[in-house]
């Protein structure tokens, strides 16, 4: 297969370029690429019928492991159903490489099976959108193609990280004749050395000018991986200078007595001389977007003076708060820990005169944060069997050290409620790029299959059903739990404002379905648990977590009316939130 030594060398070039992880979705125009990588000695390979949860499979792989992941399918429709996990993992800075086989341009429009145009079929998705040459004999195309993959894969990993498509037009014949060997030659590889980013002194100066002339700073962790290092530097910032840190569990922050956790219940208060005197002076972000509405609307309503962004890039203006001062092109933990440095060598110097205005400020955040609490736990004493009870039954359960992947809908925004300690070092994460429920369960498949912890997804029925083709998987992960709430509806529609309030929220926005998991559990030859109490759950959770030789699915059946209305009381409760 002499023509097709390029796309051997594709493979190559990726194990090369630091890619150990490759996502393939059978087809036959795909067959030079999928048998390149497939008989590669140092490439792994894993095989996800359904293209749709392989790029959802590949993202969480992406996730767990911070490396770029590949993922190769067919040509035709299967291009797009790759589409909304490159939207993903576009949104979410997840280091995709999309290799997707096509026909030879020309015969585009001429009746061809799987033929569409599949140049730039991402459109703004994805950081850029590379088209190969359909024929290799030419030494510039060979130059071409190796060129443009060590691009590509350049792309994936420089800041802001993002998935990268690269098509490739494929001419017949697709596989190799009988006994021909494959030959992984020497590859150029063209490395791309990030940008160094330190502030001039003047500038750092600067900045440490307005700390100076800021009394109430404020931080606020968005969503970002769970980095033990970056939580030891805020938990100095936030004890020995009396700045507060808040953030959501989605932001790996969690309750140690310290950070304001209860956001999303403090922040619902009705009182506004409370909002008024949580108001920052000076307030520092850096990570993802931020989970919850009362969070979003606070920082609206109750600007800051000054708003720093610290962020690694600053091609893009992120202001969701709509009172951005300063983009800060830094990494989050070298900023912080150079902060920390300068400020603690200041306060050295002069004798350690701290105002007490800080540490009020940040005793005013917490003291809101401990009545928080103290209604989030009420409620859920005094609750029925819910959703939300049996989430904190599951998060007390957590092992140490483990992943918990949180589906989207009402599932994040429970766990989001019950919060987890410090201490147990579990790492969270989601998928809250665009936030969309379409591959929850395929992307937990992925984590699970890059690391040896115990991960753990909390899904919702609607989340699950739609994407039970995670687990037509030959290589299903035995470190995999799935905890199902199915409530037999889309819960979320009696939860928010609106839908619930309208005669149509049972036919049009609910999604009611009979559907259990046990079948599913079965086809999957994954072992099952259920409950629908308290005491069954309680059964249920015994042993779930040791080790085992097959993923675990727990389904916990709820009632949706009693759900409704259990949640209503807490937010009766919200109100209670008051100044001290």
């Amino acid at each position: 297969m002499p023509i097709l030594q390029p796309i051997v060398t594709i493979a190559e070039l990726l194990y090369r370029k630091g890619i150990t992880d490759v996502v393939i979705s059978p087809g036959s125009r795909s067959a030079p690429l999928t048998l390149a990588v497939a008989r590669h000695p140092r490439l792994r390979t894993r095989v996800v019928a359904d293209e749709r949860s392989a790029g959802f499979v590949a993202l969480g792989m992406a996730m767990q492991s911070r490396r770029t992941v590949a993922v190769i399918c067919t040509s035709g429709s299967a291009v797009y159903n790759l589409a909304p996990a490159v939207v993903e993992a576009f949104f979410n800075e997840v280091p995709l490489l999309i290799l997707t086989a096509d026909r030879p341009h020309e015969w585009l429009h001429q009746q061809d099976g799987q033929t569409m145009v599949q140049a730039g079929v991402f459109g703004p998705h994805v950081k850029r959108s590379f088209d190969l040459p359909a024929d290799y004999t030419h030494p510039d195309a060979r130059w071409f193609i190796e060129r443009t993959m060590n691009e590509a894969v350049n792309l994936n990993t420089l800041e802001p990280k993002g998935p990268v498509h690269v098509n490739v037009p494929l001419r017949e014949p697709f596989y190799p004749t009988e006994g021909e060997e494959m030959a992984f030659e020497p590859v150029r590889v063209i490395d791309a050395l990030p940008v160094m980013q330190q502030l001039p002194n003047e500038v750092w100066h600067r900045l440490l000018d307005d700390w100076d002339s800021a009394e109430r700073k404020l931080i606020a962790v968005g969503q970002v991986p769970y980095d033990p290092t970056l939580l030891a530097v805020l938990n100095k910032i936030s004890e020995e200078l009396g700045v507060p840190v808040l953030g959501e569990l989605l932001g790996n922050i969690g309750h140690n007595n310290l950070f304001i956790s209860h956001t999303d219940t403090l922040l619902a208060s009705p009182d506004e001389t409370l909002l008024e005197s949580l108001r920052p002076d000076l307030l520092i972000t850096f990570g993802g977007s931020f989970l919850t509405r009362n969070l979003k609307t606070f920082f609206r309503k109750y600007s800051a003076k000054q708003h720093w962004h610290i962020s690694p890039t600053i091609d893009r203006v992120t202001d969701p708060f709509r009172s951005l001062t300063t983009l800060v092109p830094m990494a989050p933990l070298p900023f912080f820990e150079k902060l920390f440095a300068d400020i603690d060598y200041q306060r050295f110097r002069q004798g350690d005169d701290d105002s007490d205005e800080s540490f009020d400020y940040r005793e005013r955040w917490q003291q809101s944060d401990r009545q928080a609490t103290r209604i989030v736990h009420q409620a859920l004493a005094d609750s029925a069997f819910t959703d939300w009870t049996a989430t904190q039954a599951i998060m007390d359960a957590l092992p140490v050290n483990s992943v918990l992947h949180l589906a989207n809908s009402m599932p994040v925004r429970y766990a989001n409620l019950c919060g987890l300690p410090e201490d147990r070092r579990v790492a969270v994460s989601a998928n809250r790029g665009v936030s969309g429920i379409d591959g929850c369960l395929s992307t937990a498949v992925g984590a699970a299959l890059q690391t040896d912890r115990l991960v753990t997804v909390l899904i919702g029925d609607v989340a699950f059903f739609y994407d039970r083709n995670a687990l037509w998987h030959a290589q299903l992960p035995q470190n995999l739990r799935i905890v199902l709430l199915n409530n037999h509806a889309g819960h979320i529609f009696r939860i928010i404002d609106g839908p619930n309030r309208q005669p149509e929220l049972s036919e049009f926005f609910e999604t009611e379905q009979p559907l259990t998991g046990q079948r599913t559990a079965e086809d999957a030859q994954i072992g099952y648990r259920f409950a629908d109490d308290e005491a069954s759950l309680e059964t249920a959770l015994r042993g779930i977590f040791d080790s085992s030789e097959r993923a675990v699915l727990l389904e916990i059946k709820t009632d949706k009316l009693v759900n409704e209305r259990e949640f209503g009381r807490y937010k009766a409760r919200v109100r209670e939130v008051r100044a001290i």
